[in-house]
């Protein structure tokens, strides 16, 4: 057990322990948590799995299985997402002959075939079966890569890239439980796999088909010295009564063929395979003739450009089945196969429709397309119709059979058969960021605005620059101004029984204004409300009445038009209220509270009434909870900086249960029932409280005894926090706001504090319409807002700018805000010879991303760059901008093309002394530019002046060099520049680029340059890792003084302190390496810099000194960007990572040793009660290349929270603590990261 700070059995920390103990000195610990999930998918498959006929989505996210489903609405929500902690490789689903359910088999690095269950009871996935074959690890000969299974049910392959491949037999107990047999050996040595598929046979032996290449028959040309092989088509039969796996069938096919597609068999079709490659789809099955069909092409896809496709989807009905099919352009096709009975007479594809490139394609029963695009955002489209229009473009193999081998040329058109429903949005593939601070004046930016993050997305056509902002996106239904400045809002129904709200109620200083929802919002003035007097509450009370509680008094406004009103005593105004369906509670000036609740008749009568002694400061009195008469609890917060829990009880009225002291007045309050933990538990009350400094104050009531327990905090902003209840995700939520809004709401058991992307409000209220279930409605300044919450559960949200080609790096340029982006296509046409191929082929030409579309009728017609893509250029070709955007505005100010097949590798601003500080724009360009082996005509070094208002780019002058300029940072009032694997000090001339010093040797290429000190650089080496370089001004040289233990082949970078550097290599790494002290105190020393100087072999060799690894992390995901920034008010300093999947991610520094012992002890304890889901070891995950070092995963940590009850407090006593104590601890780290 670890050694934990003494706790008694109350929670208390003993006296002698209180303080908490410091780290050693030079230590490091880190706490690693995901704040925002991949968004790449990279695999999806459709299925029922929580129910029967429930229409979902199993979507793979790299190590994260998620479960979806469309709502009512068309858009596309996540029901659970849970890591794996591994790496899946393949999913596939399966349904047992007769079941009603699915089933998900997963592939994945553990070496190990999962099947798992979704558990409605649990609201997550179970492991049915984890079985194991092999070695941990992505490895060549260990299965996992392809998955196939029967689709009757009765068995599944799981094959290697190379030579193994096993089937496991499926069935089902006595009990109806799944089991699974011993793996029957299908391997075949030195055999390549290339795909691997179920064939549907009906109920005879099961097949499996695999597409193989025999490397023992592969042979070179001996003139091109190209290999020379013969890929196979292989059916593998599952004998069921001899229990053993043949090769029962062999045929040849295209050597490009890369796809297979089982067709329906049995009573729903021919059986067989469709196999894709270059151009061809072909029909095969055995004892059957081939059928060869040609693939529709684009008239501007070069001749000698082979098409392939690259996803499909099979959707069956009784009487019929078509298949849906996709090339790596974009284009669907509709594919028929023409059969009788099991005799395939002829094979049809029919150009549909075209959207971006997929990885899957899934069609739902409910006639909806889901399509996970390889970049960019996901699509959800709805079929109009399935093609059956003649003049659409179609091949057919009667047309080959016949000898005509004309091409079949397509123009890619807008959606015909297809309705798009909704975008998923996603950042991936993410290749760069950088948080700035985008407040203060100019567009959308004010005072309570965040870091925005600013991130470079997608690729092509599809690429974006998104600022993403931490917050949930919010939508404006409505905005209308006020007559003044109101202080509170309300909504109310008309009967209790109806769905949406009647009335929105406005209280100023000296009237109140209420508004009547319909198709408008209109002023009424026949709602019986009083209009000449503040008020304190609105609310519906019964059936159908109001009540309306100003200073001087309550009405009770009947539907019937009766009105009954209550008067306080002369001088005692009413101050605060509070009120439900049944009850009402008021406080008076000087303390006292008086309760009332509706009687048999309709009427309010006062029941009790209470004088705590002083002013109160606010009162809340909860909902009604279902099955129950009244509300039990009112809550009353004093000037005296506490807050009592009073008893509405009949028995024990108006007694005060418990009272708790606060760090600061409770300026409102909010009961609230959030359900917590697993599906079925009762939902949990709690009592929100908005303090006067800003700080959420969250503590658990006891529903039988009213004591408030685990009280936990949250720092909202700098203005008092006030409180508004409201339904959210289907149960109750809480509004908060302070300086900027907040929404509290429960989301598959789990508690979420997020604030909101929307401008500061001053008071809310909820709102309900045909057009928004959940909405608000809220009050800023002089404007009344209605708004709808989009996609809870999300942390972020993002606006995006579109770009024309992938963008590369981004530069910001202090002075003005502006954003540089530099964006580079390879195999890419520029946009003049894009323009000159569209005239040759004849062809309109789509418009670019983000062009603004005419009204509905002019649209007509109109294609989109990012829908259809752009043709391609060709090894070689390069095409290439540079752009600048005002982030705040989110435009473009202006776009500098690159000719003469020039492209921008690096970009940096750069403040030179030569011209007084100004900052300069520097472009490092490469010219002809072959990407393996790697080589350059020349490079270019162009530098750039910022004109007009810092909105246009003007060339100054370039500069040529012989090598990539990979790395460009300022230093000094001059330019470090890595070129190749050379490190240059340029300094600005009148005509070009003056170089001062130089580097040479490095050892690959530089890829990042980190100023430390005008003495100090390190280096960021492509395949070598860290260098720390010394520059001695007076001799103006550069020598090697410490290099790293590890070839690390470096994709992001940032310097921590003038020692420390963390690093992030393209397996998923992330790290961080420190300089021992005694080697950064000699860096500078005589004797060190004289022994080194001019050594240049140092750098082949290694230098004397060695940096020391303090942290050892695998991520699990390509790490693009790393820096350390602090993400808001009252947050700590964090390294701030984003992934090539769209991932963000922060490592805190944990600083107390018992924090890091306590957690180090849960996540011991939670290998043993908790093993992640595919059967990989999280430890050997983290552990993937390095050993992990110095780092707690807090990903693993929070699924402690989904732990069952016994299990969480089994934990908890092993650490001396309790589960809400455990629980408070992760919350806290969590909050201080954001």
């Amino acid at each position: 057990r670890a050694a934990t700070r003494p706790v008694d059995r109350r929670g208390r920390v003993s006296a002698a322990s209180a303080a908490p103990m410091a780290l050693p000195a030079g230590s490091m610990h880190l706490y690693a948590l995901t704040l925002q999930r991949s968004s790449a998918i990279t695999a999806a498959v459709f299925g029922n799995f929580s129910a029967p006929r429930q229409q979902e989505l199993a979507v793979a996210r790299g190590k994260v299985i998620e479960l979806m489903r469309p709502n009512a609405n068309g858009k596309v929500l996540t029901v659970v997402a849970a890591e794996v902690f591994g790496t899946i490789r393949s999913i596939t689903t399966f349904r047992l002959t007769g079941g009603n359910r699915d089933y998900l088999v997963v592939g994945s690095d553990s070496g190990r075939i999962v099947i798992l269950e979704f558990s409605a009871d649990k609201g997550g996935w179970e492991r049915v079966h984890c079985e194991t074959f092999g070695k941990s690890g992505v490895r060549r000969i260990v299965p996992g890569q392809f998955v196939a299974a029967d689709p009757r049910g009765r068995a599944v392959m799981i094959g290697a890239v190379e030579k193994q491949k096993l089937v496991y037999i499926l069935n089902r107990d006595a009990a109806a439980r799944l089991t699974i047999s011993s793996p029957l050996e299908a391997h075949k040595s030195s055999t390549l796999t290339f795909a691997l598929a179920g064939v549907d046979v009906g109920f005879d032996n099961p097949i499996f088909a695999a597409l193989e290449v025999d490397l023992d028959e592969v042979e070179n040309d001996p003139d091109t010295h190209e290999p020379l092989y013969e890929k196979v088509l292989t059916f593998y039969e599952l004998d069921l009564g001899l229990n053993h796996v043949v090769r029962k069938w062999s045929d040849a096919v295209d050597p490009t063929a890369n796809l297979l597609i089982a067709v329906p068999g049995g009573a729903d079709g021919p059986g067989g395979v469709l196999v894709a490659s270059e151009n061809f789809l072909v029909y095969k099955n055995q004892g059957q003739p081939e059928k060869r069909c040609a693939l529709p092409r684009r008239r501007d896809l070069p001749p000698e450009h082979g098409l392939l496709l690259v996803a499909s989807a099979v959707h069956r009905q009784k009487d019929l089945f078509f298949i849906l099919v996709q090339s790596e352009v974009g284009d669907l096709y509709k594919v028929t196969v023409a059969h009788q009975e099991e005799q395939v007479t002829g094979l049809k594809v029919r150009y549909l429709d075209s959207v971006p490139t997929c990885v899957s394609l899934c069609i739902l029963r409910s006639g909806f397309l889901f399509c996970a695009s390889e970049a960019g955002n996901h699509g959800f489209y709805q079929f109009q119709g399935v093609g059956e229009d003649d003049d659409s473009p179609a091949c057919s193999s009667a047309d080959f059979e016949a000898g005509d081998e004309a091409v079949v040329e397509l123009e890619p058109r807008p959606l015909r058969n297809l309705l798009h429903v909704d975008d998923l949005d996603a950042l991936n593939p993410l290749l760069d960021a950088k948080l700035v601070d985008l407040s203060g004046a100019g567009a959308g930016g004010h005072a309570a605005s965040p870091a925005s993050l600013i991130a470079l997305c997608g690729r092509s056509a599809n690429s974006t620059l998104r600022l993403v902002q931490h917050g949930l996106s919010v939508f404006d239904l409505a905005v209308s101004e006020l007559p003044g400045n109101p202080n509170a809002v309300w909504t109310v129904k008309r009967t209790r029984s109806d769905e949406h709200h009647a009335l929105i109620v406005v209280s100023f200083v000296n009237a109140t204004l209420v508004l009547s929802i319909g198709d408008t919002v209109e002023e009424v003035t026949d709602s019986g409300l009083k209009p000449d007097t503040p008020t304190l509450g609105v609310g519906l009370i019964g059936e159908d009445s109001l009540v309306q509680v100003f200073p001087s008094g309550i009405l009770h406004v009947r539907s019937d038009g009766r009105a009954a009103e209550w008067h306080p005593p002369r001088g005692k105004p009413i101050a605060h209220a509070s009120s439900n369906e049944k009850q009402l509670v008021i406080g008076l000036a000087g303390g006292e509270v008086i309760y009332f609740e509706l009687d048999a008749t309709g009427a309010l009568s006062e029941l009790d009434k209470k004088d705590l002694g002083l002013e109160l400061s606010c009162l809340e009195l909860g909902g009604v909870p279902p099955g129950r008469a009244r509300s039990r609890f009112v809550a009353a917060g004093g000037v005296d900086n506490t807050i009592r829990i009073l008893s509405l009880d009949p028995d024990e009225s108006m007694n005060v249960l418990s009272v708790l002291a606060l760090p600061a007045q409770a300026e409102s309050a909010a009961l609230a029932r959030l359900p917590l933990g697993r599906p079925g538990t009762p939902p949990a009350l709690f009592l929100c409280i908005g303090l006067s400094n800003g700080v959420l104050l969250r503590a658990r009531i006891d529903e039988r005894s009213g004591q408030l327990s685990d009280t936990r905090t949250r720092f909202l902003g700098a203005k008092a926090a006030r409180l508004f209840r409201l339904p959210l995700g289907g149960g109750d939520g809480v509004l908060a706001l302070s300086s900027r809004a907040w929404v509290l709401y429960s989301l598959t058991g789990n508690l979420h504090t997020t604030p909101l992307s929307y401008v500061p409000l001053d008071a809310g209220a909820s709102f309900s319409s045909e057009q928004c279930a959940e909405g608000i409605v809220a009050i800023a300044g002089n404007t009344l807002r209605i708004a709808s919450i989009d996609r809870l559960g999300e942390s972020f949200n993002s606006e995006s700018v579109p770009l024309r080609y992938t963008p590369r790096r981004l530069a910001h340029h202090s002075v003005s805000g502006h954003v540089v982006v530099i964006e580079t296509d390879h195999n890419a046409l520029s946009a003049d010879e894009k323009t000159q191929l569209y005239e040759a082929a004849g062809i309109p030409p789509p418009l670019p991303s983000g062009t603004v579309l005419p009204d509905d009728d002019e649209a007509e017609g109109m294609l989109m760059e990012s829908v259809v893509g752009v043709p391609r250029g060709g090894p070689g070709k390069w095409a290439s901008c540079l752009r600048v955007l005002d982030p705040k505005a989110k435009q473009t100010l202006s776009v500098l093309e690159l000719t003469d097949n020039e492209a921008a590798v690096s970009v940096a601003a750069v403040p030179l002394r030569e011209r007084g500080g100004e900052t300069f724009i520097i472009v490092g360009t490469v010219k002809d530019m072959t990407l393996h082996p790697r080589s350059v005509a020349c490079g270019f070094l162009s530098v750039y002046q910022l004109t007009d208002g810092n909105t246009t780019l003007s060339l100054v002058h370039k500069t040529q060099v012989e090598d990539v300029p990979s790395a460009i940072a300022p230093f000094g009032g001059r330019a470090l520049v890595g070129v190749g694997n050379r490190l240059r000090i340029y300094e600005m001339g009148a005509k070009k680029l003056l170089r001062k010093a130089e580097l040479k040797n490095l050892p690959t290429l530089v890829q990042s340059i980190h100023v430390i000190s005008s003495q100090r650089v390190v280096v960021g080496d492509l395949a070598e890792s860290f260098h720390h370089v010394c520059y001695k001004r007076s001799d103006n040289s550069f020598s090697i003084f410490a290099d790293d233990i590890a070839p690390r082949h470096l994709t992001a970078a940032c310097a921590l302190d003038a020692n420390s550097m963390a690093g992030a290599d393209k397996f998923g790494n992330v790290f961080v390496c420190r300089l021992p002290r005694e080697v950064s105190d000699d860096a500078s020393d005589a004797a060190v810099m004289a022994a080194t100087a001019g050594r240049e072999d140092l750098a082949l060799h290694g230098a004397s000194s060695k940096t020391e690894e303090v942290v050892q992390f695998h991520v699990g995901e390509i790490v693009t960007s790393l820096q350390k920034v602090s993400l808001g008010p009252g947050c700590a300093e964090v390294i701030l990572y984003t992934t090539i999947f769209g991932g963000i991610g922060a490592l805190l520094p944990l600083r107390s040793r018992e924090d890091v012992e306590t957690l180090t002890a849960l996540e011991m304890h939670l290998r043993q009660e908790a093993p992640p889901l595919c059967g990989r070891e999280q430890l050997f995950f983290r552990s993937a290349y390095f050993p992990v070092k110095g780092c707690v995963d807090g990903d693993y940590l929070s699924t402690y929270n989904s732990l069952p009850a016994a299990a969480q407090k089994s934990i908890a006593d092993e650490l001396d603590r309790t589960p809400a104590e455990v629980s408070k601890k992760l919350e806290e780290i969590a909050a201080r990261i954001l």
